[in-house]
């Protein structure tokens, strides 16, 4: 008998729907193939759709991973939303060669556009998607291009969203300055609302930089509510990857996109996709005492104290008649350490024993 999974109340968090396809972008007698993740829930649809845009690494952008913010993308699953994540011309496996403009910022952000505007001709054609109802995000340097993609007035795009945008040119002269100028040119074309999110500790964009987009922005007449949530951790510019950033984005990402009349709470429909919801501090025992974990081969508390010296977000799973299994980091690591446990079990059930820096496991009556 193989092992079961139980987390009490908490669902166990469903694989996503992901596959990868190659959009064509035609450009005179040459096309170029952007490489684009689909998220797209199960069910008939129309489903409306939220695109991500990614940010830009150090380096040869073509060895830059291909981008998957899951936490992001269970979010929109959730509620019901297809989530799109392109990567642009040249990075990746998208073939072609990315566009830097050299420091004219403002040209570099149009050029990232347009390939978005290129996976969204592919997206609306298909049967699944709500051609009438999207919204476009993205962070860092796909926030910039979130924002240079708005002073397109592409059809049935109802906002945007702004999570540390710009791009960091240091070699540049005054490059701070130039983003400003070019946020202002972006805002004198742009009518569709928008929600940015940017903090005091950013190693990218300090807060007279940001400051300055967002008031060059709106003083051009784009619409921009700005969400200055201060310090996070070593780096604010991380906020939007990291799963303690979501308490700060996602209930104002929810309230934006009710304003704008999209879908903005979870659906029972599609609650599947949600993350693993940790369950409290159970009192059994201190986090670093070893000797309670119900599995006491060497085995299992080797992986325990390994598990230990992990950073958070972790969890720990573990199966009292024998098995266990951990996760960290990235996307839902409750819901991995289950995973790992269960494929160690072979009889019983696998719960969650500690989780984070506390310990969650109850004991069966």
């Amino acid at each position: 008998m193989l092992a079961t999974l139980s987390l009490g109340m908490h669902a166990f968090a469903a694989a996503l729907p992901e596959s990868v396809v190659m959009v064509p972008k035609k450009s005179g007698l040459f096309t170029t193939e952007l490489e684009t993740t689909l998220f797209v829930p199960e069910g008939a649809g129309p489903f409306p759709v939220a695109v991500i845009n990614h940010g830009k690494a150090g380096g040869d952008p073509r060895f830059q991973d291909r981008y998957r913010p899951l936490i992001a993308v269970r979010f929109f699953l959730e509620r019901g939303y297809a989530v799109v994540v392109p990567m642009r011309q040249g990075f990746s496996k998208s073939t072609g060669s990315y566009i830097g403009g050299g420091c004219n910022v403002e040209s570099n952000g149009r050029e990232q556009a347009g390939d978005v505007e290129a996976v969204l001709n592919y997206v609306t054609a298909q049967p699944w998607a709500d051609k009438t109802r999207i919204v476009v995000a993205g962070q860092s340097h796909g926030g910039w291009t979130t924002l240079a993609f708005g002073t397109l007035g592409y059809p049935g795009v109802k906002g945007l969203i702004d999570f540390a945008g710009g791009l960091k040119q240091e070699q540049c002269v005054s490059w701070q300055q130039g983003l400003s100028g070019a946020a202002g040119a972006y805002g004198k074309e742009t009518r569709t609302p928008s929600l940015w999110f940017y903090g005091d500790n950013d190693s990218y964009f300090p807060p007279f930089a940001w400051k300055g987009m967002h008031e060059s922005y709106v003083a051009h007449g784009a619409k921009a509510r700005l969400v200055a949530f201060g310090t996070f951790g070593g780096d604010s510019h991380s906020m939007f990857g990291s799963p303690a950033g979501a308490p700060i984005w996602q209930p104002e990402v929810a309230s934006f996109l009710r304003e704008i009349g999209l879908p903005d709470q979870p659906q029972a429909a599609f609650a599947r996709y949600a993350a693993t919801v940790s369950p409290p501090a159970s009192g059994f025992a201190p986090i670093d005492a070893v000797d309670r974990v119900p599995d006491q081969s060497a085995a299992s508390l080797n992986g325990y104290r390994i598990f230990l010296t992990k950073a958070l977000p972790r969890a720990f799973a573990v199966n009292a008649q024998g098995g266990w299994g951990s996760g960290w980091g990235g996307d839902d690591p409750l819901g991995r350490a289950m995973e790992n446990c269960a494929k160690k079990a072979t009889a019983g059930e696998c719960r969650l024993y500690a989780v984070d820096d506390k310990v969650v496991w109850k004991p069966n009556p």
